[in-house]
């Protein structure tokens, strides 16, 4: 039986130049029975004024990925990592033995809105490494592709876990179907916009955790602007 996170049981903290929703216990935000869901320890969806950031900081032994919403996020890090992160693009980065890195709004006029999610590795102490890469939207309409994987398959970010990341983009009328391996754990957020999960409405900010059940999911686009933006976690159980 799929468990429903929804997006107003999140934690939630603002500061003026920084909105965050939090799936998982974080920062100031502790709930004792959100720790994660297996190897996937952090959901923050945030939202960054103009011309604010989070200045230099350290992490080590975290696989981090940021995916863009609305809006441009500034990356750069102290193993050379930079660049600007848009809308369709996922980035990467492996802290490894450990790595200090910034992430700041890359506008003057318009907010950023993102998501920062954090995979617990599966080797420790290992260099610190970072990618960023863009994806068609039109691959992602109506079918699955593999955003993140542990070897790179079809064109994804190599991640140092035995963790897929999939996604894809739904509108009215548009559904997919994605059939469940009991051995593994998923959680299934929506980034943005509406859908169905056989049957069961989301809406953003909204998720599903499943373990040990076997079957098929069907997810479908409801109407609405944005389009479904559906992110599937396939976790070790």
């Amino acid at each position: 039986m799929p468990i429903l996170r929804s997006a107003s049981a999140r934690g939630h903290v603002e500061a003026g130049w920084l909105d965050s929703h939090h799936t998982f216990s974080f920062g100031h935000y502790h709930d004792p029975e959100w720790m994660g869901w297996g190897p996937l320890r952090v959901i923050n969806e945030d939202r960054v004024a103009p011309r604010s950031g989070f200045p230099s900081h350290g992490h080590a032994n975290m696989e981090i990925l940021s995916y863009v919403l609305s809006g441009a996020l500034a990356h750069r890090d102290d193993s050379g990592g930079e660049g600007v992160l848009r809308p369709g693009e996922l980035q990467w980065m492996s802290a490894g033995t450990g790595i200090e890195h910034s992430e700041f709004n890359a506008s003057d006029s318009e907010p950023v809105h993102f998501l920062q999610i954090w995979i617990q590795p599966d080797r420790l102490n290992v260099p610190p490494d970072y990618a960023q890469r863009a994806f068609d939207p039109a691959v992602r309409r109506s079918r699955w592709a593999v955003l993140a994987s542990p070897d790179g398959a079809d064109g994804s970010l190599a991640i140092r876990q035995q963790a897929w990341l999939r996604g894809v983009q739904l509108g009215a009328g548009e559904s997919v179907t994605w059939t469940l391996d009991p051995a593994r754990r998923y959680w299934l957020h929506l980034a943005q916009g509406r859908a169905e999960v056989d049957g069961q409405g989301l809406e953003a900010g909204d998720a599903l955790g499943i373990v040990g059940t076997p079957g098929e999911l069907r997810i479908a686009g409801t109407a609405g602007d944005p389009l479904a933006d559906v992110l599937l976690f396939d976790l070790p159980a």
